[in-house]
């Protein structure tokens, strides 16, 4: 008889997207059978069924229940078709000879002999399927003949935009099949009784859950303490924190740069919090730009001249444009009877003043630009 040796693992990884779930993860012939009922239903109409590019499988579910049912398929959206290419071409997707058609051809065929397999389950703003519900993509217009299926659970913070796809897809007089109507989807995540399977079989020294918010981090870190781990060998990070292991601890070294990189035109990376904050600022409440001349002595011989952007029409709010230039009039003979001629100063008090004035008008706070020339 061979014996067998264990060994336990230094540190184990581990996904904690479904910790708050107890029990198992079900099968994917839930699907199946789903997928099986919905095309029966759906016989008179065109099928579109959104899904992840990366569940290989579950495009093969709707390719088998597509032959059965003597449809064509045709893919939308960039990763669907990378994707799948190199799923035939490694053989982990089989695809029937005939089956499988261009997007640009779907059109020559009747409705209810087609489905159509696309991206935009999470309501990705320039997803194929966002854009067929918004009317904007250039070879799909969907309509009351389309039967429009998501298979996929909302990722957590996705709610919203996955909502406002459904809500426009149904505007349009499409019927929409998600995850809590139907049983279209089954996580790819394991719950709470396969994450302990997995501590039980590789029995790790240290263990640093991943994949998920905060709570999700939390409760699988208290399924690996319920385990027998010591708390002390348990870590849950940050994006940028730096761990060093070995045999004898677990140790936090100096975080590094980590997280989203902005990309702007050309410009990769130089766009910070500052501008992004500037650019939200005048997204939501537009901006005000002061012009004024003054001569050495700090007294006004030109403007102010009060420019309005995204805040007010000025030929529809004289009044208040008028009230505006007088604050800042006096703002500027206040400074110079005080022998304020720093420019600094006197734009901080330009914009002191007028953004205080325009608060108590218009409960808005728009972004103020001094501009100040000296003659």
């Amino acid at each position: 008889m061979r014996n067998w040796v264990i060994k336990a693992f230094l540190a184990l990884l581990a996904d904690s997207t479904n910790a708050e779930r107890p029990g198992y993860t079900k099968t994917e012939q839930m699907v199946d059978n789903t997928f099986e009922s919905l095309f029966k239903k759906a016989e008179k109409k065109r099928i579109i069924i959104a899904t992840f590019a990366s569940n290989i499988s579950r495009v093969q579910q709707i390719i088998n229940c597509a032959v059965r049912y003597g449809r064509k398929v045709a893919l939308s959206g960039r990763s669907m078709l990378n994707v799948m290419g190199i799923a035939v071409e490694m053989g982990y997707l089989q695809v029937p000879d005939g089956v499988l058609i261009d997007i640009d051809l779907l059109n020559r065929y009747p409705r209810e002999k087609v489905v159509l397999i696309t991206t935009g389950s999470q309501g990705e703003p320039m997803s194929a399927l966002t854009r067929m519900a918004f009317a904007d993509h250039r070879k799909v217009e969907v309509g009351p003949e389309d039967f429009i299926i998501i298979s996929a659970r909302p990722i957590p913070g996705n709610e919203k935009t996955v909502g406002a796809v459904v809500d426009e897809l149904l505007k349009r007089g499409c019927e929409v099949i998600y995850e809590s109507m139907y049983e279209v989807h089954v996580s790819g995540h394991a719950c709470q009784e396969e994450l302990k399977i997995i501590q039980g079989i590789t029995k790790p020294k240290f263990f640093i859950p991943f994949h998920g918010e905060q709570k999700h981090l939390r409760k699988n870190a208290d399924i690996a303490i319920s385990m027998g781990m010591d708390p002390s060998h348990v870590y849950i990070g940050d994006i940028g924190d730096v761990l060093e292991l070995n045999q004898d601890y677990m140790k936090k070294l100096t975080s590094v740069p980590a997280g989203r990189i902005l990309v702007d035109g050309l410009g990769v990376g130089d766009v910070g919090s500052i501008v992004l904050r500037d650019r939200k600022h005048l997204a939501e409440d537009g901006l005000i730009v002061v012009v004024c001349t003054i001569d050495d002595n700090g007294q006004v011989v030109a403007g102010p001249d009060v420019v309005s952007r995204g805040f007010v029409y000025v030929r529809e709010a004289e009044p208040l444009i008028d009230e505006a230039k007088k604050r800042v009039l006096a703002a500027l003979e206040s400074c110079s009877e005080h022998h304020i001629h720093d420019w600094g100063t006197l734009k901080t008090r330009i914009k002191d003043e007028l953004s205080r004035f325009l608060y108590e008008r218009t409960r808005r706070s728009p972004m103020i630009l001094p501009i100040i020339m000296e003659v």
